[in-house]
C-alpha cells in the first residue's frame, strides 16, 4: 500500500557511529523528515553540495575530519554559511575554547545522549514545518521492529 506523507524538511546527520545515525535517521523519518546519513565529514561535504539539507545534526568528535573541522569548511562556502547546525557529543568535559569556537561558529551545541523528545524539539526549531510537497511512501510494515534509545 503507498501513501502520501508531508515532507518537514531535509536533514543530514553526521556521526561516526552508525548505530547513532540510523537510530536519529529513523525517528526523524518518523517524524516526517526527510534524512540522509553520513559517518565521515568527508561523506557529509559531498551529501552537503549534492543535496543541500535545511539543517545539520553533527558529532564532534570524528576520526580525520571533526565536527569542527566540517564546520570550518561548510561556514567557508557563501551558499551553506546560514545552514542550521547542532552540534552533539558525548563529551560531557569540553574546554571552554571548544565550546565558544562551535558558538562562533553559529552551531548550538548539545550533549549525548539525547532523549527521543529533546531531538525531535531540537530539530522542530532547527527547521520549522517548510509545507514541502508530500512524497509517495510505503506504508511501514506490521514487522517493523521498534525503535528503542540506548
Amino acid at each position: 500500500m503507498t501513501w502520501t506523507r508531508r515532507v518537514m524538511g531535509r536533514l543530514l546527520i553526521v556521526d561516526d557511529d552508525g548505530a547513532t545515525t540510523q537510530t536519529f535517521a529513523r525517528i526523524l523519518t518518523l517524524e516526517g523528515y526527510d534524512v540522509r546519513t553520513a559517518t565521515t565529514a568527508e561523506g557529509a561535504l559531498c551529501e552537503n553540495d549534492s543535496w543541500r539539507p535545511d539543517a545539520i545534526i553533527l558529532d564532534l568528535w570524528m576520526p580525520f575530519i571533526n565536527g569542527l573541522g566540517f564546520l570550518y569548511r561548510l561556514r567557508g562556502r557563501e551558499d551553506r554559511r546560514d545552514t542550521p547546525v547542532v552540534m552533539v557529543t558525548g563529551d560531557q568535559c569540553l574546554e571552554d575554547t571548544i565550546i565558544d569556537e562551535i558558538h562562533e561558529l553559529g552551531a548550538e551545541l548539545y550533549f549525548k545522549p539525547l532523549w527521543l523528545e529533546d531531538l525531535v524539539t531540537v530539530v522542530r526549531k532547527l527547521v520549522p514545518a517548510s509545507g514541502q510537497p508530500e512524497l509517495p511512501h510505503e506504508s511501514p510494515s506490521s514487522n517493523t521492529p521498534p525503535i528503542i534509545l540506548h
